[in-house]
């Protein structure tokens, strides 16, 4: 029963470290979704750079998505795709430089990348 009232005692003794710690950790969670909202609502509204829409190979980023989608016909495999881009009249070789050109973009910049799954969502 002493060891008990000795544990709890420690207990007591460390509860305001422990509270302390659990406020700090309370306050990194907050800032971090603050963070991640402001985040969000930057990939929702980023606007292109000045001609990163322009086509790539004779692509457009309208044409790029709906490629990109059309291998749902396929279970979605990717080696389909010269087969959609060329039911889209985009040569293996056109459709290659495209594919990694817009796939860059999109990587780099959060505005063609917005603008790519808008687009995407109704194709």
């Amino acid at each position: 029963m002493f060891k008990q009232f000795g544990d709890m005692a420690k207990m007591v003794q460390a509860a305001p470290g422990l509270i302390d710690q659990a406020n700090a950790l309370a306050a990194q969670s907050e800032a971090y979704r603050q963070q991640m909202d402001v985040m969000a609502v930057q990939a929702m509204t980023a606007q292109p750079a000045p001609g990163a829409l322009e086509p790539i190979e004779g692509v457009d980023l309208d044409r790029y998505a709906r490629i990109v989608k059309g291998i749902a016909a396929f279970g979605y495999d990717e080696t389909k795709l010269p087969v959609v881009a060329g039911m889209f009249g985009i040569d293996p070789e056109s459709w290659a430089t495209a594919q990694v050109g817009w796939g860059e973009r999109i990587r780099v910049d959060r505005g063609v990348g917005r603008r790519f799954n808008e687009i995407y969502a109704v194709v």
